[in-house]
């Protein structure tokens, strides 16, 4: 009887034990005791389990243990059940043991659980006929309350989590976003501010902890991971990068150090939250806070981000195991090691949030998603890279209802490009992979630096594993213009060009365009002479004819890319798109998009860039990563995910030249501008200009690059050369004859001339976007987007008839296609329609329900119609998916003034105001423009570019000039290099041969072409 007693009450005892084990995962020295409990226990069990089997294979079970019936062993197959589950739970409980219950030993601990499921099953059925008492009682309600207590526990427990997770691991937009900025994060009296970082106990964070993330590398743990991690960009993020740490510098020495815990909020967390960034940095350079980037335990001891909005907007906890791992006691980190390899539950939830998986692009979005107000640039708020908004918008989301394009294997989050499945064994794995913590992205800059071939070449298989195509797509000769046109809309079909009646929303002050790709000053491009489209010209008879001038159109097209092209800091890059053409005899008869010095120096500046062009206040080039002080946008051209850019290019064909003439065009990308990497690495003021211009809102000082290299970041102690890396390329062969026709049409072109037709029309080419689409529509008339394409383009040009006509026919072919929904609504809204309109965009938002501009459609046919309170509730939900939406601030201004609630009104009000665009800025491009025509033409919409070589420039490229022509130094900048770094190769991609340098074509006296 007393053996029995503590058999039970053992058995009792893991029992709850497991199932407290099995409900929680709690990072406490408590959680940890019991895990330590149950080992113990479990091998106690074990032991008396051993002792039974013994004694019944001696017999001596079941001796005055009979029921009632007077059978000494009821139920032979629940007996079975009870041995077999025995046997099962304890093998794999000492198994456990010894190998821990990390992810490749999961099925393990399945097969454990399920053995002791079913062990106290069977138990409880055998204990309900043992009798207990002297009077032979039985307790089978005791029993059985029991067992259910022990396997619904968990259940009900892991159930509620699910159902009803705890706020801090979701992300969710705040209802309003804060007025100004001095309530952002922890509110300017926050050590932190300007950041938004907060932590959880609003206390400092010990340095230490941001400097044990090689002990994640531990035999048995993540030696994989934290090996990829060390080769990052993530690692290399803080000051022992040069880039970074010159651009913190300078920004420290004009305008303080308070202002730069902007960038440490993301950058910097190992300086900033341990209080250490109210000291220059320049005096604590080499510390081991300043070199460790942002360490394993930042992204891993987030518990909370709190919006979307970004700044570094999240909240660290310091987990309460840390100080194990810290502990100088090498047996207490030995039980850490043990405890986590053990168990390693707490330690996963402690490291992995719900959000980490569920929400990763919501999470990214606390540090890839920025904007600068009065505490950083003294100016206002001025929106800065973002790569989150434009991906939330897009079809590589699953969120955007008007994307031209949808990845046809499904929506994807950040880490289904930058965290890559990779072979590994260590203890995260699943099946043998891990998701690779090298981020592969952009950044070829870095490594080269560092000297690690291996993260140089993951970057550059990255950028060229088909993110982005090159289609050298039509040719068009240049028609003889007897008269100018003078209707600046596109050509009317048989009457005067309609207006548009599209309500244009207001637009946000950003270095990012919000819609479209394309963030110019110019409006809708004037129409011009009609040219005959030879395309796609690889298939032309005769696509030109000698002695001609023929504009050459290429098309750019995003296709592995869930954000714009380029992403991240685009006013820190050199990325354009190159076209070169030569004759049969190898003659050089056109060049766009040259690199001066081979390959090394400065990029034409006549070439197409894709980048974002700022000014500060007396019209410099922001090129120092100074953005504080930009105050005007000379120009954005960046390209939407999922679509499409057209440059022109206009070619001048000798009338002796040997046909075919070769096309070669290539997606060009340098980590950052050839000016900006010699300010990083050797930037000094000029010495002949002592006390240049200089406040917080412009720097007129001329910089010369003879600085001391001795003591940068990296392992190259110079100023190194970095490659141009070929994102895409392609060639094509124009025939030269009398007669150019183009090809016989032929559907395998639908997606080309769509393509083709969607860079038109983001540069408000509305009549060659809409010959293009009508192309589209002739080749494939069931492909509903064709159809689609053309109603935008009657959309933007006020002709909402034929925008319905147009979209009727789609619908035939698909009528479930919320995109046409969304255009139809817009179209009747324009003819007052608005019930109908109202139900074309609710069915695109049914669709789509986070789309913004669906969102706010819907909301303003309700104001329309003066149902404000139903508009109120619309943009609310706009403002859940961006609380910064400019649209919605707008139209609840309005909204809450039909209310009559002038608080609310005014409130957002407020918000309008704090974020809409500075219009007045753009005077401050007129001088600029004057003296940087290339510039300016970059600014237009549509454009074209000349070859912008000299005779001597064509003689040095078809080799008859045995000299190499120098580069002209632009005018504000001095090329000087101190212990200049060892040559790399200039260019890496499908064509490795460097360009011979021209001589740069003359600009204006006074002209600022550093870039």
């Amino acid at each position: 009887m007393g053996r029995r007693i503590l058999f039970a009450g053992l058995v009792a005892f893991i029992a709850l034990n497991a199932s407290y084990l099995a409900a929680f995962d709690s990072p406490t020295i408590f959680y940890h005791a019991n895990v330590v409990a149950h080992v113990v226990l479990g091998v106690l069990l074990v032991g008396a389990l051993l002792l039974i089997a013994i004694r019944w294979l001696q017999g001596k079970v079941g001796e005055g243990e009979r029921d009632p019936a007077g059978e000494a062993h009821p139920h032979p197959f629940t007996t079975a059940i009870f041995v077999v589950a025995s046997i099962v739970m304890g093998t794999t409980g000492i198994w456990l043991i010894k190998v821990g219950t990390a992810s490749p030993h999961l099925w393990k601990l399945r097969v454990h659980e399920a053995g002791a499921v079913a062990f106290l099953a069977s138990l409880a059925v055998l204990a309900s006929r043992v009798s207990w008492g002297a009077g032979g009682t039985h307790r089978p309600r005791t029993v059985a309350a029991l067992v259910g207590v022990v396997m619904l526990f968990p259940l009900a427990v892991r159930g509620h989590e699910w159902l009803r997770p705890v706020h801090v691991s979701t992300i969710t937009n705040p209802s309003l976003p804060p007025l100004t900025p001095n309530e952002e994060g922890g509110g300017r009296d926050s050590p932190y501010f300007p950041s938004s970082n907060k932590t959880a106990s609003g206390k400092l964070i010990p340095s230490d902890f941001f400097l044990e993330s090689k002990a994640c590398g531990n035999k048995g743990c993540h030696p994989d991971i934290t090996a990829q991690w060390e080769s990052s960009a993530h690692h290399f993020s803080s000051f022992n990068n040069q880039w970074y740490r010159k651009s913190v510098e300078y920004m420290q020495d004009v305008i303080g150090t308070k202002p730069s815990k902007w960038c440490g909020g993301c950058h910097d967390m190992a300086v900033l939250l341990t209080g250490r960034m109210d000291t220059p940095i320049k005096q604590q350079i080499h510390t081991p806070q300043a070199q460790a980037g942002i360490a394993c335990l930042v992204c891993h001891s987030i518990v909370h981000v709190s919006d979307t909005m970004g700044q570094g907007g999240f909240t660290l906890e310091y987990p309460e195991m840390h100080r194990l791992v810290a502990s100088e006691n090498p047996y207490l980190r030995h039980l850490h090691d043990f405890m986590v390899r053990l168990d390693p539950a707490p330690h996963k939830q402690t490291m992995l949030k719900p959000f980490h998986r569920s929400s990763t692009p919501e999470f990214c979005s606390s540090c890839h998603k920025v904007h600068l107000d009065v505490p950083v640039n003294h100016y206002r708020w001025f929106r800065g890279f973002n790569d989150y908004d434009a991906w939330q918008q897009s079809g590589v989301s699953g969120q955007g209802a008007r994307a031209f394009y949808y990845p046809p294997d499904g929506p994807k989050k950040c880490g289904s490009c930058h965290m890559p499945l990779v072979k590994s064994n260590d203890m995260a794995n699943i099946n043998g992979f891990v998701h690779s913590h090298r981020f592969p992205a952009a950044n070829t800059a870095l490594p080269l630096a560092n000297g690690d071939k291996v993260q140089f070449e993951t970057v550059k298989n990255f950028l060229q594993n088909g993110i982005l195509t090159l289609d050298i797509f039509a040719v068009s000769e240049e028609p003889e213009i007897s008269a100018p046109v003078s209707n600046p809309s596109r050509k009317s079909r048989g009457g005067p060009a309609a207006r548009s009646t599209t309500e244009t929303p207001p637009a946000a002050q950003s270095m990012f365009p919000e819609e479209g790709g394309f963030g110019g000053g110019m409006g809708a491009a004037p129409a011009a002479a009609p040219r005959e489209i030879i395309a796609p010209i690889e298939r032309a008879e005769a696509a030109a004819r000698a002695g001609s001038t023929v504009r050459v159109d290429v098309v750019a097209r995003t296709r592995k890319i869930g954000h714009f092209f380029p992403g991240g800091t685009v006013d820190a890059f050199d990325v354009w798109l190159e076209l070169k053409a030569e004759d049969a005899a190898g003659r050089v008869l056109y060049w766009s998009g040259w690199i001066a010095d081979e390959g090394k120096g400065p990029v034409d500046p006549g070439a197409h860039f894709y980048k974002s062009l700022l000014l500060d206040e007396h019209g410099n080039r922001i090129n120092k990563r100074n953005a504080w002080a930009a105050r005007a946008i000379a120009y954005v051209r960046l390209i939407p995910p999922g679509a499409a850019d057209t440059a022109h290019f206009r070619l001048r064909l000798p009338r002796d030249v040997a046909g075919p003439v070769k096309l070669t065009a290539r997606m060009n990308y340098r980590k950052f501008s050839w000016f900006y990497t010699r300010f990083s690495f050797a930037g000094m003021r000029d010495p002949s200009q002592p006390q240049p211009a200089l406040s917080a809102d412009y720097d007129d000082g001329r910089w010369v690059f003879t600085g001391d290299t001795s003591d940068v970041s990296g392992s190259i102690k110079g100023i190194p050369d970095l490659p141009t890396i070929v994102v895409a390329e392609d060639t094509k062969l124009v025939k030269v004859g009398p007669n150019p026709l183009p090809p016989a049409p032929n559907a395998k072109d639908r997606e080309r001339w769509n393509d083709y037709g969607i860079g038109l029309l983001l540069q408000k080419d509305f009549k060659g976007a809409d010959d293009a689409f009508t192309k589209v529509a002739e080749l494939e008339p069931g492909y509903a987007d064709g159809w689609v394409n053309r109603a935008r383009v009657a959309v933007e040009e006020g002709d909402h008839s034929r925008a319905l006509e147009h979209l009727d026919r789609a619908l035939k072919v698909d009528p479930a296609l919320p995109k046409a929904h969304y255009f139809r609504g817009v179209a009747l809204r324009s003819f007052g329609r608005y019930d109908e309109a109202l139900g074309e965009l609710r069915k695109a938002a049914a669709a789509f329900p986070r789309d913004r501009v669906v969102l706010n459609a819907i909301g303003r046919i309700l104001f329309l119609k003066r149902q404000f309170g139903d508009a109120v509730e619309a943009f609310k939900r706009t403002l859940a998916v961006d609380a910064e939406d400019l649209t919605a601030h707008y139209n609840l201004m309005l909204c809450y003034r039909g209310l009559h609630d002038e608080a609310m009104a005014k409130t957002h009000e407020q918000l309008y105001a704090r974020f809409k665009a500075d219009e007045s800025s753009q005077f401050l491009t007129g001088a600029f423009r004057l003296l940087n025509p290339d510039d300016n033409r970059e600014r237009q919409a549509i454009h074209e570019h000349d070859s912008t070589w000299t005779p001597l420039n064509l003689a040095a490229a078809s080799g008859v000039n045995q000299g190499r022509p120098q580069a002209t130094a632009p005018a504000r900048e001095t090329r000087a290099a101190a212990n200049p770094a060892p040559p790399v190769s200039a260019r890496i991609g499908p064509a490795t041969t460097a360009p011979i340098a021209p001589t740069a074509i003359p600009t204006p006296k006074g002209a600022d072409t550093s870039r």
